[in-house]
């Protein structure tokens, strides 16, 4: 591990840093300049039975009477050390309630990402070895399609065929094994539309270079010219691509828990939304841009590490040895 990669990994680590913190804060001044308090709309509820200085009181406890920045650095604080707060309608710890959920929504998401990963490589692998009518034409056009139908569509559909009329699973039991596979292939067809695009593209390219070509005159098969000597250099921008799809993942599974009816993140922001439980809000989408900004950073720092061709230059940046495009990583 030279110094030029240590540079590189420390440039790379800040700007993770200084993004996740610009997230949180245009979060935070967001969520206190929209209209309407939603502590003093509860609080002045008819419902509610407090007096105006009970109010005023319980405002004060939560400190949204001091200044903004000052709240914003407590807020801040409070995140840094793994204090997400109380949520306003349940007067629950905010940790508590993500925790509660988060587990099931990491379920949907890794088994999803699993599927668009399996369906992705296997149209690309039907694209350089099938027949050139199927290969060329019905595979090629795939991800086009998948790309075309909402993930929602195909839940609908997928619930109508699997659940309703061959009893696979039971729509009453979302968190069943057929019903989280159902769930995390609606969700993963959409995504694999991505990884298999990019997969396609390089496939194309690494088998018109020489090595497959004498690969191929000296006889090798096609699944072991596929294995061993396309596949890799084919699929290492799909790296990155697979951490842009991690967002995706966390955002379609919004819908995809609603209509397939599963309790996860997805189902707490919809909640936290329609009662305006702005402190759950705040933190889901902190821990939201968290996680999409590792995720990237990793990809990130791993790629230098897999692609050979990739030599690390000045201030951070890289590029490919070879002068190949997708072989580069910018900073």
């Amino acid at each position: 591990m030279n110094n030029a990669y240590l540079g590189y990994s420390a440039k790379r680590v800040t700007q993770a840093l200084v993004v996740i913190l610009l997230t949180y804060v245009f979060t935070f001044v967001v969520v206190s300049i929209l209209p309407g308090d939603p502590v003093t709309n509860l609080l002045r509820s008819p419902d509610s039975g407090f007096s105006e200085a009970e109010i005023q009181e319980i405002i004060a406890a939560q400190g949204l009477d001091k200044p903004i920045p000052e709240q914003l650095w407590t807020s801040l604080s409070n995140f840094v050390t793994g204090d997400l707060g109380q949520s306003m309608r349940s007067s629950r710890p905010v940790a508590t309630l993500i925790a509660e959920v988060l587990p099931s929504t990491l379920i949907l998401a890794s088994t999803a990402l699993a599927v668009a990963l399996v369906l992705a490589f296997g149209i690309a692998y039907g694209t350089q070895f099938l027949p050139r009518r199927f290969g060329q034409g019905l595979l090629r056009g795939a991800p086009s399609l998948f790309l075309s139908v909402p993930n929602f569509v195909i839940g609908l559909v997928l619930i109508h065929a699997f659940g309703f009329q061959l009893g696979l699973f039971n729509v009453i039991d979302p968190d069943s094994l057929w019903a989280t596979l159902f769930a995390a292939v609606a969700l993963g067809i959409p995504v694999s539309a991505q990884i298999a695009e990019v997969l396609i593209a390089n496939l194309d390219n690494e088998a018109r270079q020489e090595y497959a070509t004498v690969a191929r005159g000296r006889g090798l098969g096609q699944t072991r010219l596929f294995v061993s000597h396309l596949l890799k250099p084919a699929a290492l921008p799909v790296v990155t691509v697979i951490a842009l799809t991690v967002g995706e993942l966390l955002g379609g599974s919004l819908i995809t828990e609603t209509v397939f009816g599963r309790t996860g993140v997805g189902s707490l922001v919809q909640r936290s939304v329609s009662t305006q439980d702005l402190p759950v809000l705040q933190a889901v989408v902190s821990l939201a841009a968290v996680v999409f900004v590792a995720v990237n950073l990793l990809a990130d720092l791993i790629y230098p590490l897999l692609d050979p061709r990739v030599k690390l230059l000045g201030e951070g940046r890289t590029a490919a040895a070879t002068g190949d495009s997708t072989a580069g990583v910018a900073a």
